[in-house]
């Protein structure tokens, strides 16, 4: 438009251009009303159901029976809808209860899928762990499906909360047995280790009887009482020799000469010297001394000094008896003799099984004495096994007792006493439709149909470079205008403007025609777009 134009009132410019197109706006205003109002009217209803599903606590006190399914209620939750939102899982219910007639021949098996997962949805009720604060924990839990048959809705909503609660169970059930089974395979195998080391130190004893730590009293005790032992051996050996020594004496004060070790009387000088069996004696009290004291102690430095010295005087006394003359033979025996000689056959007899038992003794307290030494090294031994036992033995305790556990908690999970799902409001067919809100669509299509009228005539003026007054010319040239003709109407104008009016009336109407058509067929088959209207909305 001329500056000249824009010059006028906004009533008279708005009149002007209304007589040149309103028919334009008026074609463009029925276009949208038209294409909205049956769009609204023929766009399918869809109804929406819901169910609530509480989640019921364990039934037994967690002080008698701890559960073995640890797991959040959320985390569990979002495992189970996973598995309820398969592919398989969802075709099978399109097929069981003939969802999306409409869309099978359009969409492909894994769009009609996805169409039901967008369809289908979980909302979590929780409440607060403690007053004002803590974390909110799920009570509840509500599925909601939409479609557009109230009843199959409902239908597919129930049978939905079933799925949820049976694969809850299975869930637990499954869990519950798995820990089971994995506490049951895990004792086993420590079971199997604690046998073994149990065979280790079994046979560890065996083989070191009596140098085993606990074991060490008894040997300090027992070495004692076979030293005890020794001791009484060695005085019953002095005593013995003493005796013979006696009868050795009576038998040379007797005329009968001095007894061999054998008990024979010999010539004088062949017998058995007295020094003979007082060194005997000091030898046997400096091996008693021995045991308990060493070389250097003063006891035993005197005795071995004293036994030399008697040594010397008997090989001084031997050579002396060799250089002399034989011995007269010996006297008839006589009963005196004969009970001398029995008397130290008996002391001799009786010093030999002293000294056998003196020996064993001595044999007796070096092993004691040995086991004695051993012990801090078997204590060692035996402290490197018993580590790995009592840690597998505890190890083992433990595990039997969770095996224990496992299984009181795996027969609750079996007998349904543990965290249950449980409906408590049921899906129900609904009445009213939750979508489309037609009211709604109408007013914004009247909105959308105002604006693209008036957007059609703004681009109509604007592509118009005809001038439609007088004004306009002259604001436009310079050059004078001298006189405007009006418009000379002749017979063939009014036909062909009638022609023209029919012809735009007729392509009016059918361009209307044809845009009902098109919104009835987008309104009728226009469930994914209403799928996506709602998943915008929500």
């Amino acid at each position: 438009m001329t500056g000249e134009a824009q010059g006028k009132p906004p009533l008279e410019l708005l009149r002007e251009v209304w007589g040149r197109r309103k028919w334009l706006a008026l074609a463009a205003l029925a276009a949208g009303i038209g294409a909205t109002v049956t769009f609204a009217v023929f766009l399918p209803d869809v109804y929406q159901s819901r169910v609530t599903v509480l989640v019921d606590q364990q039934q037994v006190p967690e002080t008698l029976v701890r559960s073995t399914v640890t797991s959040a209620i959320e985390t569990r939750l979002h495992a189970i809808n996973q598995e309820i939102l398969s592919r398989s899982r969802l075709e099978s219910l399109i097929q069981r209860f003939g969802l999306y007639p409409r869309l099978r021949g359009r969409l492909s098996s894994e769009e009609l899928v996805q169409q039901m997962r967008n369809d289908i949805r979980l909302e979590l009720k929780g409440a607060e762990a403690k007053a004002g604060k803590g974390a909110g924990v799920t009570i509840a839990f509500s599925i909601f499906f939409r479609g557009p048959d109230a009843q199959t809705v409902a239908l597919v909503t129930n049978t939905l909360a079933s799925f949820y609660i049976e694969e809850n169970l299975k869930a637990r059930e499954r869990q519950a047995t798995g820990t089971a089974e994995f506490l049951r395979v895990q004792l086993a195998e420590t079971k199997a280790s604690l046998d073994e080391q149990e065979r280790r130190v079994s046979e560890f004893k065996k083989r070191h009887v009596g140098e085993l730590p606990q074991e060490l009293e008894v040997n300090l005790a027992t070495l004692e009482r076979l030293n005890g032992q020794l001791r009484l051996n060695i005085d019953s050996q002095t005593r013995v020799l003493e005796r013979r020594e006696i009868l050795g004496r009576q038998m040379a004060e007797a005329g009968f000469g001095v007894p061999t070790p054998s008990g024979m009387p010999a010539g004088p000088g062949s017998g058995l010297d007295p020094r003979a069996a007082r060194i005997a004696r000091l030898r046997q009290e400096l091996a008693e001394l021995r045991t308990r004291f060493n070389d250097r102690y003063p006891d035993v430095a005197r005795l071995r000094a004293e036994i030399a010295a008697l040594e010397v005087e008997a090989q001084a006394a031997e050579r002396g008896e060799q250089t002399g003359q034989a011995a007269p033979p010996p006297a008839p025996p006589d009963p005196q003799l004969l009970r001398l000689r029995q008397g130290i056959a008996e002391a001799d007899g009786e010093h030999k099984i002293l000294k056998a038992e003196e020996k064993r003794l001595r044999d007796a307290i070096a092993s004691v004495q040995q086991r004695v030494q051993d012990t801090p090294l078997r204590e060692q031994q035996f402290k490197e096994l018993s580590r790995d036992y009592d840690s597998t033995r505890e190890l083992y305790a433990s595990l039997l007792k969770r095996h224990a556990e496992s299984q009181i908690a795996e027969s609750m999970e079996h007998r349904q006493k543990g965290e249950q799902f449980r409906i408590i409001e049921p899906a129900i067919a609904s009445q009213t439709p939750a979508a489309p809100n037609r009211p709604r669509l109408l007013a914004m299509g009247l909105a959308l149909a105002a604006g693209l009228a008036v957007a059609g005539v703004v681009l109509a003026e604007q592509m118009d470079t005809s001038f439609h007054s007088v004004e306009d010319l002259r604001s436009f040239t310079r050059v004078p205008i001298l006189a405007r003709i009006s418009r000379i109407v002749t017979p063939a104008d009014m036909r062909r403007r009638r022609r023209r009016a029919g012809l735009a009336t007729a392509g009016a109407v059918g361009g209307l025609a044809l845009i009902v058509v098109a919104s009835y067929g987008i309104a009728t088959y226009g469930e994914v777009l209403l799928a996506l209207l709602l998943e915008r909305a929500s």
